[in-house]
């Protein structure tokens, strides 16, 4: 079989056979044998690195940005707390509140693509509150699919509650017998804090 490909700082990701789009969001996946060793091998090198980044910066995204660009952020994030109602602090504290219960994990599955969504955690500074392992894409297999993918890691005796504010996720819930707690409105948010908080969840 061929050698691993271990991490390099050297290692030249434009010349692998995976371009970068010039627009859109999209990963474009090279023209090798999709599948192949040699594909499968780079893919999860990018993969790899994707995670190295995540977690080194999931409490610093500063560090990514750099100055001035980092100010920038900040000042937007603080312009968008005043126009939500601290809709991202609130969201925050519930996330947080469930990450500090021993034997509690906070999973997220979306619809954006995974990259992208990672992206999105790590801006809103919600990378304490969602190892990288507990981030799901739906965008190729839907959300039941996911769902069952995590039912499948932490067990069908675990007590899951889906958060969410689509039907989608709330068809998926109800499909593998979880409560389902909208969250469309800052009073939603408030009263999921205050059911944590009290801990009726």
């Amino acid at each position: 079989p061929p050698p691993p490909l271990l991490f390099s700082s050297t290692y030249n990701f434009a010349a692998d056979g995976f371009q970068s789009p010039s627009s859109g969001a999209t990963l474009c996946l090279g023209t090798g044998v999709h599948g192949g060793v040699d594909w499968m091998r780079k893919l999860a090198f990018r993969y790899r690195r994707v995670k190295e980044v995540y977690n080194t910066y999931k409490n610093n995204i500063g560090g990514v940005l750099g100055s001035p660009k980092r100010e920038e952020w900040h000042q937007l994030r603080r312009d968008m707390e005043v126009m939500t109602d601290m809709w991202l602090t609130n969201a925050l504290k519930a996330l947080t509140l469930i990450n500090s219960r021993p034997n509690c994990v906070n999973v997220l599955v979306t619809t954006t693509q995974l990259i992208p969504a990672l992206s999105k955690v790590l801006l809103y500074g919600l990378g304490a509150a969602f190892p990288i392992e507990n981030i799901y894409s739906a965008t190729k297999t839907g959300k039941d699919s996911c769902f069952e993918r995590v039912v499948q890691r932490f067990g069908r005796r675990a007590v899951y509650v889906v958060v969410g504010d689509g039907a989608e996720e709330e068809s998926a819930a109800k499909k593998k017998n979880m409560p389902f707690w909208r969250v469309s409105c800052r009073a939603d948010l408030d009263a999921l804090s205050h059911a944590l908080e009290l801990e009726y969840l």
